[in-house]
């Protein structure tokens, strides 16, 4: 169910155009969340098992998410208020294509400033937004378990000049808390980095991608089972419309997406 009418999310997309992101507080209810949370847990343990380096630097690790039982919900993949907010600032008729957890352990580092990923076009201005992502964390969020850093308005510049700008001072580092039921939509050129889980807990923080419905990045997709595709709703089928179905899906996947320093 909406939460918001027409005129927030208009102004919620103003916000995202100023700043490359906006933040849904106590968005989805929390025992949703926590049964994510729960339903994770079993499928973060092999990766750690196999790699104790983590897969995407030291103790940080890339877990996709099966699309199937509680990860394929409609009520948090197509979400009406998010949804909403992604249609007003990457456009109408948009896809869904990508599933998975960013999830930082004891030992982990700050990762390099980056954006996740190119502008469209080399040697040319930014463009308006074209792939976003929707980050909601399984746990609470706060300054030692591995917070987001990110910055504000440097979505649409080159990574150039948002750097520059970072060290300059003009575009501040800044720290994103979040509870369990928050909610960030961000463009996913914004210069952002990782920062260190100082605890023994992990962080797992979920990413759902949505682009333009033109935009294709090989490099994720979401393997869709025909019996889930089936039984969702017209509007999560057609944002799930360029994935591969697929009989079955799998439990692990080859974690071959990685952030680059774009």
């Amino acid at each position: 169910m909406a939460r918001y009418d027409e005129s927030t999310r208009d102004a919620l997309a103003d916000a995202f155009n100023r700043d490359g992101f906006v933040l849904l507080r106590n968005h989805f209810p929390r025992a949703t969340i926590e049964a994510w949370r729960d339903a994770f847990a079993p499928l973060l343990e092999p990766h750690v098992e196999s790699d104790a380096n983590g897969n995407r630097g030291p103790g940080r690790y890339y877990v996709t998410l099966p699309f199937e039982g509680l990860f394929a919900d409609p009520a948090i993949v197509c979400d009406e208020d998010i949804v909403g907010i992604v249609e007003r600032v990457a456009g109408r008729d948009p896809v869904m294509c990508q599933l998975a957890t960013d999830t930082p352990v004891l030992g982990s580092q700050f990762q390099d400033w980056h954006r996740d990923t190119p502008p469209l076009f080399d040697d040319a201005p930014e463009t308006p937004s074209f792939q976003l992502a929707v980050n909601f964390p399984l746990v609470d969020v706060d300054d030692r378990n591995g917070p987001l850093e990110t910055t504000r308005g440097t979505h649409r510049i080159s990574r150039e000049e948002a750097l520059e700008g970072l060290e300059a001072g003009r575009f501040p580092a800044e720290r994103v808390p979040m509870q369990v039921g928050d909610v960030m939509i961000r463009d996913v050129r914004g210069l952002h980095r990782g920062t260190p889980n100082l605890t023994g807990v992990p962080r797992p923080m979920v990413v759902i991608g949505y682009s333009r419905g033109w935009y294709f990045r090989p490099e994720v997709h979401i393997d869709v089972p025909r019996k889930v595709l089936a039984e969702l709703p017209p509007r999560a089928r057609r944002l799930l419309r360029f994935n591969p179905v697929v009989e079955e899906t799998a439990r692990t996947f080859d974690e071959n997406y990685r952030q680059f320093a774009y």
